[in-house]
């Protein structure tokens, strides 16, 4: 499995050919729980939901994937509000059900809360009402507020449970106590 570009936090890497096809086959039964944590703008209508959208390439711009129907694949991100900040942001958590390219970001902007600070899809002006100090660190914070904080699965080798936690980075953590704060 793989991080978009410029998000932080685990991944899951292979030693062995061995390793890697159990992996393999982990990841395609889908018992490899992988969960994320994300500043998205806004707050969502749920506090906790399902996405169930299709994700495919988009038709406008090559380089972005997209909600569709003619094209896509099954994707679907469970998510949950850890905290709002107001109307300006919220806190969230995923879990991811599928592992298609951009699934968080993309599933995230079709219901209307991009991921802050995402130079793709991120669009919108979400910006109005928002302290100039906390625009200050979001735009030197320089990528998607994205971060993988969980891994769960089966030792490839031992099958023992093994499970992993990453804090969220301190940059990122500034940002929230801005939004805290403000």
């Amino acid at each position: 499995h793989r991080l978009d570009k410029d998000t932080t936090g685990l991944i899951l890497i292979a030693k062995t050919d061995e390793a890697h096809q159990n992996l393999v086959h982990q990841f395609a039964a889908r018992s490899i729980s992988r969960k994320y944590k994300a500043l998205i703008w806004g707050n969502p209508t749920h506090s906790r939901n399902r996405i169930d959208a299709p994700i495919g390439r988009s038709r406008r711009n090559r380089k972005k994937m997209a909600v569709t129907s003619s094209n896509g694949k099954p994707a679907a991100t469970r998510y949950e509000v850890i905290e709002h900040f107001g109307e300006k942001a919220s806190l969230i958590k995923c879990q991811l059900e599928t592992g298609r390219t951009h699934q968080i970001r993309v599933h995230m902007c079709h219901i209307g809360h991009p991921i802050i600070g995402d130079p793709l899809y991120g669009s919108g002006d979400r910006r109005k009402n928002i302290d100039s100090s906390i625009l200050a660190q979001i735009s030197s914070f320089g990528r998607q507020a994205l971060h993988a904080y969980s891994i769960s699965f089966k030792h490839p080798i031992s099958a023992d449970f093994c499970d992993f936690f990453s804090p969220l980075p301190s940059e990122l953590d500034k940002i929230i106590s801005l939004f805290s704060n403000g």
